[in-house]
């Protein structure tokens, strides 16, 4: 039980050893953190389709993204702000023409895992 602060060392523990390996699990709180603010913007359907869909097409404008998901243009742009402002989407100028790039690979990741379909 050396992984239990000392704060909680008087809470009572069923198997110590698991109460360990779960404080390990988890890890530093601003990861816990972080991944909660993924989630929060995941949690979106409209976002999460965004980002299926750059994650599938690679560079792709936001007229693209729009009749690909059916939002309209002004919706996506707006998701996609937020998107960039969280670090998971990048914008790359094309001629006249911005494409979106997912950049998180966190994100990527995980998006993999969706069934197709």
């Amino acid at each position: 039980m050396h992984l239990i602060p000392a704060d909680r060392a008087g809470q009572p523990v069923i198997d110590g050893h698991r109460a360990c390996d779960a404080l390990a699990a988890l890890g530093h709180v601003q990861l816990i953190e972080a991944w909660a603010g993924r989630f929060a913007l995941l949690a979106d359907p409209r976002r999460l389709a965004l980002l299926v869909c750059i994650n599938g097409a690679g560079p792709i404008s936001v007229t693209d993204l729009a009749v690909a998901t059916g939002m309209n243009s002004t919706a996506v742009s707006q998701a996609l702000r937020l998107l960039r402002a969280a670090g998971m989407v990048a914008a790359h100028r094309d001629g006249r023409v911005i494409r979106y790039t997912l950049t998180d690979p966190a994100v990527a990741a995980l998006l993999t895992h969706l069934p197709a379909g």
